[in-house]
């Protein structure tokens, strides 16, 4: 068995390859042709985590896998999402491959995030407000930037001092204005909006978002979410798999539970992301639409990056070979 640490990863997995492979995926979940049940988990109440498993096949690609994820928001001295992802040979089962996943999540999610970005926000937006200051809000601020030319991105969180220090990160890496604003002014202000928190209650409500804003949310509560029900209702909906973000947690999403159990929206008002990259679902209408990408991430995602990652890992002879027998 291949056993990857999170060096080797790092180094082997391609931002501009991943976004490319996540279009071909989501048009094979869409298609059917992949084979992924919702994530599920085991609770550890007292601390408010869980662990979860989260399996994939994707035979165009040729992986099967899963994915070992740990979320434990209570965390300060270490990541609140820590993972690994074990590779099986799709011929006979056999484990050939152990990746950390810790980077492979905070770079697929927001792989997913620049897909949807390229595809829904309109083609002038140079305003990108990131809500939240935790892994995901650098993950976005580097890998979103690659589908549009941002001219400015103002950040928000709770926390000022990691505002900040997220805001000289970023300046030193990216060639685009980096500011930080109060969530109510970020989101007034910008064409595409990313909401990466873990919080419980709606962080961009909908007055604060203008005609034609794309939204990413990729925060998944099991009680609340990050946006509130009339963005759902108002806008364009676009999720990676319908059966994965309309189950139950900790696999589904909140925001979409609650306006369909109450009749606000109906199942076929949501569209996934292979069905608009294939044309058999529309996008964007109008100038003026909102547009939502509602993410809870999926396996296949998983899949595609750590296809990226062995193919240059074994190029480059990363890793260290490991006998379980």
């Amino acid at each position: 068995m291949l056993v990857l640490r999170r060096g080797d990863v790092e180094a082997s997995l391609d931002i501009d390859r991943l976004i490319a492979a996540l279009r071909d995926t989501f048009r094979d979940v869409s298609a059917g042709k992949t084979s992924s049940p919702p994530r599920t988990a085991a609770l550890v109440p007292d601390r408010a985590g869980y662990l979860g498993v989260m399996p994939a096949f994707v035979p165009s690609l040729g992986v099967l896998e899963t994915k070992l994820v740990s979320l434990f928001p209570q965390n300060r001295d270490r990541p609140t999402h820590q993972a690994v992802i074990v590779v099986f040979d799709p011929t006979n089962g056999t484990p050939t491959a152990l990746l950390d996943a810790e980077y492979i999540t905070a770079v697929r999610t927001a792989a997913g995030s620049a897909v949807a970005t390229d595809l829904l926000a309109r083609r002038e937006a140079s305003v990108l407000a990131i809500v939240g200051t935790g892994v995901q809000a650098a993950s976005h601020a580097r890998v979103v930037t690659r589908v549009r030319s941002f001219d400015r991105i103002l950040l928000a969180g709770r926390d000022a001092d990691k505002a900040l220090a997220l805001r000289d990160r970023l300046s030193s890496e990216l060639s685009v204005s980096v500011e930080v604003a109060d969530a109510e002014s970020a989101t007034r202000d910008a064409d595409v909006v990313c909401a990466t928190t873990h919080s419980p209650d709606p962080v961009v409500p909908r007055s604060w978002l203008r005609p034609g804003t794309h939204v990413n949310s990729v925060g998944v509560h099991p009680t609340g979410g990050e946006l509130d029900r009339d963005t759902i209702r108002d806008g364009v909906v676009v999720v990676e798999s319908r059966a994965a973000a309309l189950a139950p947690p900790p696999a589904g999403a909140n925001e979409l539970l609650g306006p369909l159990d109450e009749g606000v929206m109906q199942e076929a008002d949501i569209a996934e992301l292979g069905e608009v990259l294939a044309g058999a679902r529309p996008g964007r209408a109008s100038e003026d639409d909102l547009t939502v990408y509602k993410s809870v991430g999926i396996g296949p995602e998983d899949a595609a990056a750590a296809a990226i990652v062995l193919e240059a890992a074994g190029k480059q002879g990363l890793g260290v070979d490991v006998s379980l027998a």
